[in-house]
């Protein structure tokens, strides 16, 4: 079902998974530009882990490679991983990969745009202007394309085309309207073939949720401060600020149909076990990349006005995290 596969976006977790589905037979292509093209050109896509002894292993695939979607042609899947603010030019460009029954596999962080295409909780037709303004990715992807994915692993960009897996294989996949259809059934049995944990959730909105009501104080926070999660945590005016933030989120989660039982001091344990990270946000910074505020922290906000659910914890981290942003350059200069 699913033979000719595109990474658009071939950073840490879209040269994971290509390096998993290649490595299986997959036919791989990659959208990429610059540098990252160059290298895939010459070395191939490669991917640095650890075997059971633990030992460093790199194991290198070939691909075929442009920067222009209309070379590679129609595709049966594509996996989109850019960052969020780098979807408004893949909407834009990736027409030429879409056959009538392409699946779109969004593996991203946050709030995606089509978060309330099909789900229930919300009014039919509502849509998340902070993520997809005017509606232009949406129009440019159909919804009968997206399936939704949510990725539990840890991977870096050691140099381009070459990543870094460190820890964890988990991916969830999911249909925006709900369900097990039998091509997320397929999707999930070739990502399993290919070496990764991957399950189906019935409801893959809550996933998203689940996941965010982690990442979107931890990543902003260490984006601006420079600290590493584990000092996040260990800083007890800082945590309680975390939490003040989770709070509201749980709130809207439950206005809209994906209530989270945790408390959370529940997850803060969970985070104090992955130690000294550097969130990807933070990561995104030092490399003078654009930051993915607007799904992570923008899309709560919108969605706390929708359900009339205060959020002046999640204001003050939104105007910290974009000012900061700003100031370096790293975040549009609009209200």
């Amino acid at each position: 079902m699913f033979k000719k596969i595109a990474i658009y976006g071939a950073g840490a977790i879209g040269g994971w998974l290509g390096a998993g589905l290649a490595a299986q037979g997959a036919e791989l292509s990659v959208v990429a530009r610059g540098a990252a093209l160059e290298a895939l050109r010459q070395c191939g896509l490669r991917l640095r882990d650890r075997s059971a002894d633990g030992q460093e292993v790199e194991t290198a695939c070939a691909v075929r490679t442009s920067e222009e979607p209309s070379e590679l042609g129609v595709q049966d899947l594509v996996i989109v991983s850019v960052k969020a603010p780098g979807m408004a030019d893949v909407a834009s460009r990736i027409a030429p990969l879409l056959g009538p029954d392409t699946v779109v596999l969004t593996a991203m962080n946050g709030v995606p745009w089509w978060f309330l295409q099909g789900f229930g909780g919300m009014a039919e037709g509502q849509t998340l202007q902070s993520v997809d303004p005017g509606g232009v990715i949406e129009k440019a992807i159909a919804p009968s394309h997206v399936v939704g994915c949510v990725v539990h692993a840890s991977c870096s960009v050691d140099a381009p085309g070459i990543v870094r897996h460190h820890f964890g294989s988990g991916l969830i996949i999911g249909e925006p309207a709900g369900g097990e259809s039998p091509r997320v059934r397929a999707l999930t049995e070739l990502l399993r073939k290919a070496g990764f944990d991957a399950t189906v959730s019935s409801q893959i909105q809550k996933d998203i949720w689940f996941k965010l009501w982690g990442n979107m104080t931890v990543n902003p926070i260490s984006a601006f401060t420079g600290a590493t999660a584990d000092r996040i945590m260990d800083d007890e005016l800082v945590r309680g600020f975390v939490s003040a933030v989770m709070l509201e989120a749980r709130d809207i989660g439950a206005k809209i149909g994906i209530p989270i039982a945790q408390d959370p001091e529940d997850r803060h344990i969970v985070t104090r076990k992955l130690g000294a990270f550097t969130p990807s946000m933070l990561q995104d910074v030092r490399a003078g990349k654009a930051v993915e505020i607007d799904a992570l922290v923008s899309a709560v906000r919108e969605l706390g006005q929708m359900t009339q659910v205060s959020t002046p914890f999640t204001d003050a981290l939104l105007g910290l995290a974009r000012l900061h942003a700003r100031v370096h350059g790293l975040y549009p200069e609009r209200t």
